[in-house]
């Protein structure tokens, strides 16, 4: 079954913090173009990111910081930790660009909206709390479409990639319990290793983590204030926090170390494929299952029609349209789904998506599946996927017991599984890229190369750029 990552509007205005302190993307960028004179901080493939960007988003993790100081790392390490995240921000939009991923006014006003709801606010009372924190209004819905945006690229990532077995849930449910399920609140420290690390780099890494061990063992440091000065990992200024977790959205590698855990413990140096990490149990919990409720689940099939880099709106919409018409004049859902369905995981089955419940792949998709009769096939419809036809095959009424329990348990290996996946990707997309940070004066710190080995310079689009934006 294919686990899909869904969009979720975020918790809190504070869960906000770590993408608002970026807000800067293509829109600010061009806010920041009409400046007289702004330097470069990096390049990145063709695109830039601009002094100012950099400056606002360190003097906002700086505001976060407040009364705090002595927990940030040093300023150039900062500076390089905020840098690091812009670049990755940046990569994820471009390559969601690429693949015709989109944020519409809809779904920014939706977002927007949410965050207010979620927060007891009106718009306008959201407005004024932005204000008073000195962020923009319009940095922040900046900030809110580039999360939707890098949300959907995930999602999409996640289509076809991410499969969860109906063995891996089974072998999960023989160790989970039918009446609680215990969770571990994590926090980790990452020093990174490149690809193909030379045995000089892997040495010197090595030995920073175990530096870093020895400040925390010692009790000179705590393990959130060390994330924050010398983690690599993308949450190293949320001092490492990973978050709850139940135990089958942990590595099968540390789970049985992580039982045996003592709140507070840390463990490590542990050697893996992005570099060495310590990793802390910051505390446990246990939460009751509910007992005696019923949920409805559906059986149906699909054909999906993607839009993506290699097929617009426009041509998805008039193929879905032309399948909806030869399901109107007789042809088997179950054979078009095999032969046209672009979902990989679903057209072996002809479509099947087995038993679900209505939320399992997105409000939209279970109101449309929840409005069918038995038997009875939809008109086409969007999703942030494509356009999708569902044929509703059956529903069911079940106690909410072990079938939510191998729900979440299925859902939880998938995020597991995506998180790993997705930060493969990260890597990845990472290592190919053109990235040249520039110092305080707009110079490239990327080492001369021999004359004859020197590279195909990939910033002749943005120096061209630089002529007309007075960008230096």
């Amino acid at each position: 079954m294919t686990f899909i990552h869904r969009l979720r509007a975020p918790r809190h205005l504070a869960a906000l913090l770590p993408v608002l302190l970026l807000a800067g993307g293509a829109a600010a960028q061009d806010a920041a173009s009409l400046q007289p004179v702004d330097r470069i901080a990096a390049v990145v493939n063709e695109d830039v990111i601009l002094r100012s960007e950099l400056d606002r988003a360190v003097a906002n993790i700086r505001a976060q910081y407040a009364g705090q100081a002595n927990q940030l790392p040093p300023a150039d390490v900062l500076e390089r930790q905020v840098l690091e995240r812009l670049v990755l921000l940046r990569l994820q939009i471009a390559r969601a660009t690429d693949a015709g991923i989109t944020a519409s006014d809809q779904d920014l006003e939706r977002a927007v909206q949410g965050v207010a709801q979620q927060n007891g606010m009106t718009i306008d009372q959201l407005r004024a709390r932005l204000a008073e924190d000195g962020l923009s209004f319009t940095d922040f819905r900046n900030s809110l479409r580039d999360e939707i945006i890098t949300q959907k690229l995930r999602q999409s990532f996640a289509q076809g990639r991410i499969n969860v077995s109906e063995g891996e849930v089974d072998a999960a449910m023989a160790n989970a319990s039918a009446t609680a399920s215990q969770q571990f609140h994590l926090a980790h420290i990452l020093v990174g290793t490149p690809e193909a690390a030379s045995p000089e780099q892997i040495a010197t890494a090595q030995k920073k983590i175990e530096g870093v061990k020895g400040l925390i063992d010692r009790g000179e440091m705590t393990f959130a204030a060390a994330a924050v000065r010398y983690s690599d990992s993308p949450n190293a200024l949320e001092g490492g926090d990973l978050g709850w977790r139940s135990l089958n959205e942990i590595p099968p590698s540390f789970a049985s170390v992580i039982q045996q855990m003592q709140d507070g413990q840390v463990i490590g140096p542990i050697r893996g494929p992005s570099g060495f990490q310590l990793l802390q149990l910051v505390g446990t919990r246990t939460q009751a299952a509910g007992s005696g409720e019923k949920v409805t689940q559906f059986s149906a099939r699909q054909i999906l029609v993607k839009v993506d880099d290699k097929t617009d709106d426009a041509a998805a919409k008039a193929k879905i349209d032309t399948l909806a018409a030869r399901l109107a004049g007789g042809a088997d859902f179950a054979k078009l789904a095999s032969e046209d369905s672009d979902d990989a995981t679903t057209r072996r089955r002809g479509g099947d998506l087995g038993w679900f419940g209505a939320d399992t792949y997105g409000t939209a998709f279970g109101m449309q599946v929840a409005a069918l009769g038995d038997g009875q096939t939809s008109a086409p419809f969007k999703t942030d996927a494509g356009w999708v036809i569902v044929q509703r095959n059956g529903s069911r009424e079940i106690a909410a017991g072990d079938e939510n329990l191998r729900a979440q348990v299925r859902e939880t290996i998938g995020r597991r599984k995506l998180e790993e996946e997705w930060d493969r990707f990260l890597r990845e997309m990472r290592g190919e890229a053109y990235v040249d940070v520039r110092n305080e004066q707009g110079r490239s710190t990327r080492p001369e190369l021999p004359e004859t080995q020197k590279e195909q310079p990939k910033v002749t689009p943005v120096e061209r750029a630089e002529g007309s934006r007075a960008v230096f």
